[in-house]
């Protein structure tokens, strides 16, 4: 079944299917394909016959190290890109915030920008008490505008959400299951996945009507959310994405030195 992808695992196990990302010798980073990639694996899943929940998973030590940063600086010069941008911005969050069955992710390391994003559009997060979760978007330049201030302020307090995307500070997992970003933890990574499939496998096992009705009901929210905040999000991300400050931000940390903006 997953044979035609190349950035993602997609598994059926009974009523449950598990979509992993793959890319751990680049820390799961989210290029172009992966994103994609992402997006088709919960489509094909939301409409799987007799499936009745979704583990998202991934491999290696980081969950996701989000924004693939050659990706950035390519199609921040590519007009074609940057026209994509927003309507595939909003299909990958909508694929996963407005997928029928319930998605129980399983954090076994760290979910940056993108990556904690994706995370907090699912319905559980299951941590090991070693992961962190971070969106730092402003500290390479960019507005966390693809969905940060959507699933930040639904997962948190409001104030608590705006502290951290100001920031792009970081999180352990203790931290983050104080504020509600993460509802359940174990101790170790390896623990991970077991506790998360545990919690499909409950989920699968309840009344299937009255799961699918209260999903429904959860992802309306999630869609007032997007019909408020996502273009006003992405039109801000898209301005700041052509900025030389992004450039400057991204050769400061591969260069591991101060970085100087300029503001423009």
């Amino acid at each position: 079944m997953s044979e035609h992808f190349k950035t993602v695992s997609y598994q059926v196990k009974e009523a449950v299917i598990e979509i992993t990302l793959n890319q751990p010798s680049s820390h799961n980073a989210i290029s172009n394909q992966m994103h994609l990639e992402i997006k088709e694996a919960f489509r094909l899943a939301a409409h799987a016959p007799g499936a009745r929940a979704i583990v998202f998973a991934s491999t290696g030590k980081h969950f996701s190290a989000g924004g693939d940063f050659d990706a950035i600086l390519a199609d921040r010069r590519d007009a074609e890109a940057l026209r994509r941008m927003e309507p595939e911005a909003r299909e990958l969050l909508m694929a996963i915030g407005d997928c029928p069955l319930p998605v129980v992710t399983a954090l076994q390391g760290d979910a940056v920008g993108l990556g904690a994003t994706l995370i907090l559009a699912t319905d559980a997060v299951v941590a090991a008490r070693t992961a962190r979760i971070s969106d730092p978007h402003v500290m390479i330049g960019l507005a966390a505008g693809d969905g940060g201030c959507i699933s930040w302020p639904l997962s948190t307090s409001f104030i608590k959400a705006k502290r951290y995307l100001l920031t792009g500070d970081r999180l352990n997992a203790e931290e983050a299951y104080a504020m509600g970003l993460v509802t359940d933890l174990v101790d170790a990574p390896e623990a991970v996945l077991p506790a998360a499939r545990n919690i499909a496998t409950r989920i699968c096992a309840l009344p299937p009507l009255a799961v699918a009705a209260t999903k429904r009901v959860l992802n309306q929210i999630f869609r007032n959310r997007m019909d408020a905040v996502f273009e006003f999000g992405i039109s801000a991300e898209m301005r700041t994405f052509v900025t030389e400050d992004v450039v400057e931000a991204i050769s400061a940390f591969r260069e591991k030195r101060t970085p100087n903006f300029r503001g423009n």
